[in-house]
């Protein structure tokens, strides 16, 4: 029976040689060699994900185990009843790139005890977060502080000898500049909600009555 010819030695014709093995051209950027060069290269984006889901135990650690298996931190996570006590409502707030967020959202859409997965960061919404803070009152700065709480449409919550306790709901950027202020004066201790978060107006119908089982 007559031998092919051996491959072995032979050339391989340049357009069928994968461009990550070919050296840059002079003068050029580097070629990425690995998808973590690429996702580097992507400018990470804020986005708030609402989840839908059952009260069930042990989901929240899931969640949360999926995020830590991809590298992304999550920044604020709140949980709570919705108006049917049988489901939650989750909100996420991260930073990430779009490929690693996306496929985040998919591999969540796919645990058992999630109903829903949004993301509000396409969508006009409202969000919220509330911060309880702690803030030294020094000999004659109480006054001043009182009249910021004010324009900050805040609340005093507790007043004590050295220091007094804050109330402050709206945006995070609203609070995030409230303690920037307060930061002067001393800030004593701080407690913060995470971040909530709900669609404006009928961007989300259709979307609340899937749940409704």
């Amino acid at each position: 029976m007559a031998r092919t010819p051996s491959s072995e030695g032979a050339a391989v014709p340049p357009s069928e040689i994968p461009s990550y093995m070919t050296a840059p051209e002079s003068g050029s950027d580097e070629l990425p060699r690995s998808r973590i060069e690429v996702l580097s290269r992507q400018r990470p984006t804020r986005h708030v994900i609402s989840l839908v889901v059952k009260n069930v135990s042990g989901l929240l650690a899931q969640v949360a185990n999926l995020f830590a298996a991809r590298g992304t931190n999550i920044e604020s996570l709140t949980v709570a009843e919705t108006e049917n006590e049988r489901f939650s409502r989750m909100t996420i707030v991260v930073h990430g790139e779009e490929v690693v967020i996306d496929a985040l959202k998919k591999a969540l859409s796919k645990f058992v005890n999630v109903i829903k997965v949004l993301d509000f960061s396409g969508m006009d919404h409202v969000e919220r977060d509330l911060a309880l803070i702690k803030v030294a009152t020094p000999a004659g700065s109480r006054q001043e502080i009182f009249q910021l709480v004010e324009v900050f449409e805040g609340q005093v919550v507790d007043i004590g000898l050295k220091d007094c306790m804050i109330e402050i709901i709206g945006p995070e950027k609203k609070i995030d500049a409230f303690l920037r202020v307060m930061s002067a004066f001393g800030i004593k201790e701080m407690a913060r909600t995470g971040r909530v978060a709900l669609a404006r107006g009928s961007d989300m119908a259709g979307q609340v009555d899937q749940y409704r089982i």
